[in-house]
């Protein structure tokens, strides 16, 4: 596995990888409505010059936001490698904090998360109630049978 820049890869790449994972590359969360496919990020790359792992994020003053977060291969590390990417990148940016928002029913996130030094931060109720009248295709429904309600940030101090 080898992690590239966003940018050192075809953008026809990351964007097909985002509508095969996500349905299209926009990103409605209480922070932002984001083009995914224009963010900076890194994306693990296979032998076989496959995208298997990508995150997006966003630097604003002294705060890093991951936006998105997906690896293909569960348990083989390549989401750790990826947030410590951002974490890493973060920290030489002069950031204080790592942070991203997750849906109430993402109960692997929350897990991952925080066994990554996350802690949870808030809790914007309702917030996909109004992230569905930007993108009305998000599910009702969500992992695990869960009502796809709220949103919940997940923050960690950089030092």
């Amino acid at each position: 596995m080898k992690i590239y820049a966003i940018e050192d890869l075809p953008k026809t790449k990351i964007i097909e990888f985002f509508k095969l994972h996500w349905g299209s590359t926009e990103m409605v969360i209480s922070s932002g409505v984001y083009d995914c496919s224009a963010l900076d990020g890194f994306a693990a790359v296979n032998e076989e010059d496959n995208i298997i792992g990508l995150i997006t994020y966003i630097i604003k003053y002294n705060e890093c936001e991951i936006i998105s977060l997906d690896s293909i291969e569960e348990g083989k590390g390549i989401g750790t490698r990826l947030v410590q990417e951002v974490e890493n990148l973060a920290i030489k940016k002069k950031c204080e904090l790592l942070k991203l928002i997750t849906t109430n029913d993402n109960l692997l996130a929350l897990r991952f998360y925080q066994k990554r030094g996350f802690i949870l931060s808030q809790i914007i109720n309702n917030a996909v109630e109004k992230a569905r009248k930007l993108k009305p295709e998000i599910p009702l429904i969500g992992n695990d049978g869960i009502p796809i309600r709220d949103e919940i940030e997940l923050i960690k101090i950089l030092n």
